[in-house]
């Protein structure tokens, strides 16, 4: 991940297997550590998935997520869609954001600063609050987890998202700590929810953060974790100490992790179901469970199909190829037949809900014509292409669109879905290809434009290294006029040169989505309220209880 002075150099292979999650790849790991170091979660085999017994309130309530839980699960580092959102419920950050809205609320801290434009931000810690292993938060945890993501020998995930606009976290006292920044920038107060506060005298230990990649988790959140089995579930309970301002509403959780869709909607249906809440929910099973009682949700957001071309693999090298294979592929049947029209073909980098959302200059409307000229003007003929596509259901859904499209323009097609960690450990280690096909939703780390072209374009993060695009002239100027929108303080102007940098993005299409498509989220209304299906990947369960 880059930030957005785009000065970091890309993360080495090792690094990206342990936070990768930004599309839903997660490395494979070993058993791992819970809420101490003294428990061994896997040391005797997964306990059971099921409900963990009780009664009434007391009983445990069962999550389905649809995505592994055995990505990272260090905060400064994830990008895990399960791991983000069990972190969410474990920790907090000085400020966190409602998940729906996105408005930041005070959370570890006592207030939301009053003057978003200042470059001195002052926080006091909430009196009281204390880690789950008992001890308290202080001033010197804040500082240790920005001090981590602020190092420039240290490559998180979370640097892209502070280090361009941050300067310094610095300690005032015991409970007060200033955050100085470059340069005035309102967007970074929503961001905050992006540094969870890590508790200094646990993961300043050697191999402390290997063990939170690996499943470790303590914060001072609502909710404590009590167990991590990769693959399986991981399990919560309410942390009794919490005194901030979302109290723990489920004396426990078990969240289980199922990849597969029939399984997953299998759990949540059904007289026998055994689970209250479910998320990634296929489209072809909505009425069949709203006909069960069930309500099912959807939120419309960043999530997209996008393609990415390898420029150093030709012809992808030439824009008008990357152009005209946009242009082939019909979306809009897409759009009905794969989506059930749960979506919308793409017309901007941002979904059109987004608040910096305007219509690009070039929007690929379904031309096969348009398609088969601008390969004659580029001189390609008999061009076969492999695309290689992530296995998520939806995605593999949408592919036989796509190859039939492009078969119809004489691009002779293959399509090789695999495993997500597959794909992108192909990518990671630099293996040729020509098209990858996968998901992507940086609306799970906010809504801010900046934020999200930042997390995919810049000439050293993860995505511009495996396009081999960042040496292009073009490109190089792109970078330039990023880190001067970001830096430009009035708002209505920095929204137009964003916009006006995403007409470019749109215009080469070397990392672009081809829909924008919702996410169906599941539960049972006579067991819980106050639910919300949320337009990104996991569930947020800090306002919901039982009925």
């Amino acid at each position: 991940m880059r930030d957005v002075t785009d000065e970091v150099p890309a993360p080495h292979r090792r690094t990206f297997l342990k936070c990768t999650g930004a599309l839903g790849a997660s490395a494979a790991v070993s058993a791992v550590s819970a809420v101490t170091a003294s428990l061994s979660a896997c040391s005797s085999g997964p306990e059971s998935t099921n409900d963990t017994g009780g009664s009434g309130r007391n009983r445990a309530l069962t999550a389905v997520i649809g995505y592994g839980n055995d990505g990272s699960w260090d905060p400064t580092q994830t990008a895990s869609a399960f791991c983000m959102a069990a972190n969410n419920h474990v920790y907090e950050g000085l400020l966190d954001t409602d998940p729906i809205s996105r408005e930041p609320y005070a959370a570890l801290a006592t207030q939301v600063p009053g003057d978003p434009n200042s470059t001195s931000w002052q926080f006091t810690l909430r009196a009281g609050a204390t880690f789950h292993d008992g001890k308290p938060v202080t001033a010197d945890d804040v500082v240790f987890v920005f001090d981590r993501i602020l190092d420039p020998k240290t490559q998180t995930l979370a640097k892209g998202f502070f280090a361009g606009w941050l300067r310094q976290v610095r300690k005032v006292d015991a409970r007060n700590v200033e955050l100085v920044l470059k340069f005035p920038f309102p967007e970074g107060i929503s961001r905050l929810t992006l540094a969870k506060i890590m508790p200094k005298h646990v993961f300043s230990q050697p191999g402390a953060f290997d063990d939170a990649i690996r499943g470790k988790a303590v914060g001072s959140g609502p909710y404590r974790q009590t167990a991590h089995h990769p693959k399986s579930n991981t399990t919560f309970e309410a942390y009794d100490g919490y005194n901030g301002p979302r109290r723990a509403a489920f004396q426990r959780m078990n969240w289980l992790t199922i990849v597969d869709a029939a399984p997953r909607v299998a759990r949540i249906s059904g007289a026998s179901a055994g689970a209250q809440i479910a998320d990634n929910i296929p489209y072809a099973n909505i009425g069949r469970l709203r006909s069960g009682g069930l309500t099912v949700a959807g939120g419309a957001g960043m999530n997209n199909l996008f393609l990415m071309f390898n420029t150093r693999h030709r012809p992808f090298d030439d824009v008008r190829v990357r152009q005209a294979l946009h242009y082939a592929i019909d979306t809009e049947t897409m759009v009905e037949v794969a989506l059930k029209g749960h979506g919308r073909p793409s017309s901007s980098f941002l979904d059109e809900g987004n608040p910096g959302y305007r219509r690009a200059k070039t929007v690929y409307d379904y031309d096969p014509a348009k398609a088969k000229a601008l390969l004659k003007q580029a001189g390609v003929s008999g061009l076969k292409v492999d695309i290689l596509a992530v296995n998520l259901s939806w995605i593999v859904d949408c592919l036989p669109t796509i190859k039939a499209s492009w078969d119809a323009i004489g691009v002779r097609t293959t399509l090789s879905p695999q495993e997500t960690t597959a794909v992108f450990t192909k990518l990671d280690q630099k293996q040729d290809y020509q098209v990858v096909a996968a998901a992507s939703n940086p609306n799970q780390f906010g809504l801010d434009a900046d934020l999200i072209m930042h997390y995919n374009y810049g000439p050293a993060n993860l995505w511009m290294g495996y396009t081999r695009w960042s040496g292009n002239a073009v490109a190089k100027r792109l970078f330039k006029d990023m880190g001067a929108a970001t830096r430009e303080p009035d708002p209505d102007k920095k929204k137009t040169m964003i916009q006006d940098y995403i007409d470019v993005v749109a215009e080469q299409a070397v990392l672009y989505p081809v829909v924008h498509n919702e996410l169906m989220t599941a539960w049972d209304p006579t067991e819980l309220a106050g639910t919300r299906a949320q337009p990104y990947p996991g569930i947020n369960l800090l306002q919901a209880k039982w009925v």
